[in-house]
């Protein structure tokens, strides 16, 4: 008898796959287990990219309940959520001399999510910041009030990976495993190349 699988992954522009022609790390992991799950085995398996560009951990609180409840089906046997944000809450607003998300809003919006996350699914993921090409983030060219910086990334990929030590929930370590001068399009969204890191990572940590 088929297990129905349901997975949401909840992000960003990298999240939905922003650069990438092939889609970004998501859509490779929807292919991988499209392969996998033909109609032939024992179980179905439905992935839904639920990243937006621009998003930060206060969006993603707004939408999380509605868009979960709308994709988990009835008959959902086994559900698993991932998080990929960080990004963007640790982005600098010159205008407002703060970071877009402060350092207590993050750490109190991550423990939200997981909580909320635990109502439909047992398997939570969290994937950590990445870094920043800083000659082209700081500021970012489509916006001078924004920058990205490597020190406020890497503090709050420290962030989400103390609260995962303390929930014990399964956190994604990538920061070091990206290269700024290779595995990015932009100094801010990945490539081809970023994007499949990211996956691999993704696919080993869920097999």
């Amino acid at each position: 008898m088929k297990r129905n699988i349901c997975i949401l992954v909840f992000g960003t522009s990298i999240t939905w796959g922003a650069w990438d022609k092939q889609g970004g790390w998501v859509a490779r992991l929807r292919n991988l287990f499209y392969e996998r799950y033909k109609e032939d085995s024992e179980d179905y398996c439905i992935i839904y990219n639920v990243g937006i560009s621009g998003n930060t951990t206060d969006h993603i609180l707004e939408r999380f309940e509605f868009e979960a409840k709308q994709r988990i089906r009835e008959k959902t046997e086994e559900c698993i959520i991932i998080f990929d944000f960080g990004g963007n809450d640790a982005a600098f607003i010159h205008s407002k001399n703060d970071l877009w998300v402060t350092e207590e809003k993050f750490r109190e919006n991550i423990r939200e999510l997981i909580n909320l996350a635990r109502k439909y699914s047992q398997k939570v993921f969290l994937i950590g910041n990445h870094p920043v090409d800083e000659k082209i983030t700081n500021p970012v060219p489509w916006n001078k009030d924004v920058s990205y910086m490597n020190r406020d990334a890497e503090k709050y990929d420290k962030i989400m990976k103390s609260i995962c030590e303390e929930e014990n929930v399964s956190f994604i370590d990538v920061f070091n495993d990206l290269n700024i001068e290779s595995d990015f399009e932009d100094g801010l969204h990945l490539n081809s190349d970023g994007h499949e890191k990211i996956f691999k990572k993704v696919k080993k940590q869920l097999s």
